[in-house]
């Protein structure tokens, strides 16, 4: 016998899981068309060219990587930002420009599993290229912030920095020649105590006290207005640096326009990003209830991404929602609904002699537009009951010989245990207009 068994930082997703998974991503699209961003796909393996140099040495190590039947060198893609890139080079006339896209699909990393981090995992980017407009650094931290209100979550803080800012500190210090250790060092902060992270700086060259400034750079909190403030004395007359900090500025005023509650778009100087083609603004978002887990939605711009492909100018920006990461989030908050079943109705198979009424009653509440499944045997049926009541139906249909000749059925609200008792004579009208009805009242909590 073969043991079943999955591979370290692989799993299963079980029907409720699986169901939970369906609903975000469902969210997510709509959220993401309401924008205008289209759907793409592109293949999981590239050419190993495509994908090598893009990320960080880390993501390199990290990558799937093998030698095809063809004898080609390939690997999975770790990302769906750099596919992107090479899709956006390959089809730019087809595409034209500016370009909103949105793409969610499975991605692979070799890297240490630990909570809602795993080897393979589900990303739903989004993503505007082709202009380096302030409006779409703008419009990707709005998306975020929709994104994540449109799934639930109340509690919640989209973070933004600039690596511009962050390139304007390091002129400032004269460190500008180790900018990618620095930044990468820089990015660990959420994860590793300030001290370690002076270490690491002061074994890639920077002095103490350069370090300390660092350090109580990206130590900068409050409100925003009082952050960017503070980060001008950073900054002092580096142009891009001061270029980064406008835009900041943008992002801040841009988000109360639209509506965005104060203080859930906050200004964090120590965000980085791990990537090393981000140029622009970088956007991480925390769970207020569980900001331990990491960042739920991430991203940023990167201007030269696509210039690995093409001559022509591709810049872009974007985003990310972890949806691995957010449905773990989600479980440790007892946040994730424990239904089983897509369905929302169950017809129990009472009358063994009535089978064709029985379809033709399903069949006429799919065409209403609800989900309904018929029990396949006619079992006893409280044993029916307590099948549909574990699976997470929400309401329940019963009729037998007596109700058919009367032209009655049983409609039970399987939570609270009410019945409604509908006399619909053959009116399949009736009947999906009581069951519709059914189900809004069970929305709202009350009874039949």
């Amino acid at each position: 016998m073969i043991e079943p068994r999955t591979l370290k930082g692989f799993r299963d997703l079980l029907p409720a899981q699986a169901l939970a998974r369906e609903r975000i991503l469902d969210i997510a699209r709509r959220v993401y068309q309401s924008y205008g961003f289209a759907p793409i796909d592109t293949p999981a393996l590239e050419y190993l060219e495509i994908l090598t140099g893009k990320g960080s040495d880390e993501t390199d190590k990290q990558l799937y990587r093998f030698v095809d039947h063809g004898g080609r060198s390939v690997g999975l893609r770790f990302d769906l930002t750099v596919p992107f890139a090479r899709f956006a080079a390959q089809h730019v006339a087809e595409i034209g420009l500016p370009f909103k896209r949105y793409h969610m699909a499975p991605v692979w990393r070799g890297e240490n599993t630990q909570r809602g981090r795993y080897r393979e995992f589900m990303q739903c980017d989004f993503d505007t290229i082709g202009t380096t407009s302030a409006v779409s650094d703008l419009e990707t931290v709005l998306v975020v912030h929709d994104l994540l209100v449109a799934i639930g979550i109340e509690k919640f803080s989209v973070c933004v920095n600039d690596r511009r800012v962050l390139t304007g500190v390091l002129e400032q210090l004269g460190i500008s020649d180790c900018a990618t250790a620095v930044l990468r060092s820089l990015d660990k902060l959420a994860k590793v105590p300030a001290e370690q992270i002076r270490a690491e700086l002061i074994a890639i060259g920077v002095s103490d006290s350069k370090a300390s400034r660092l350090l109580e750079m990206a130590g900068l909190r409050g409100d925003s207005h009082e952050v960017l403030s503070l980060l001008e004395g950073f900054v002092g007359t580096s142009e891009i640096g001061l270029a980064g900090l406008a835009g900041l500025r943008g992002i801040v005023s841009g988000s109360v326009a639209a509506g965005v509650p104060e203080g859930r778009v906050l200004i964090d100087p120590s965000i980085a990003r791990g990537l090393d083609y981000y140029t622009g603004i970088v956007i991480e978002s925390f769970l207020e209830e569980l900001p331990a887990i990491g960042s739920i939605c991430s991203g940023g711009r990167y201007d030269n991404l696509a210039g690995l492909y093409t001559k022509e100018s591709l810049p872009g920006v974007g985003a990310s929602l972890g949806l691995d990461r957010l449905l773990a989030a989600l479980e440790e908050l007892e946040r994730i609904e424990t239904t089983t079943t897509p369905a929302e109705v169950f017809i129990v198979y009472f009358d063994s002699n009535r089978l064709e009424d029985y379809i033709r009653i399903a069949s006429a509440i799919r065409a209403a537009g609800m989900n309904v499944e018929l029990y396949p045997e006619p079992k006893r049926v409280g044993q029916q009951l307590k099948y549909a009541d574990r699976k997470g139906f929400r309401i329940a249909i019963v009729a037998g010989a007596n109700e058919f000749e009367t032209g009655t059925v049983q409609i039970k609200h399987l939570a609270s245990q009410s019945n409604l008792i509908v006399d619909w004579h053959g009116d399949m009208h009736i009947l999906t207009d009581a069951v519709h009805s059914a189900l809004q009242a069970d929305q709202h909590g009350h009874h039949l």
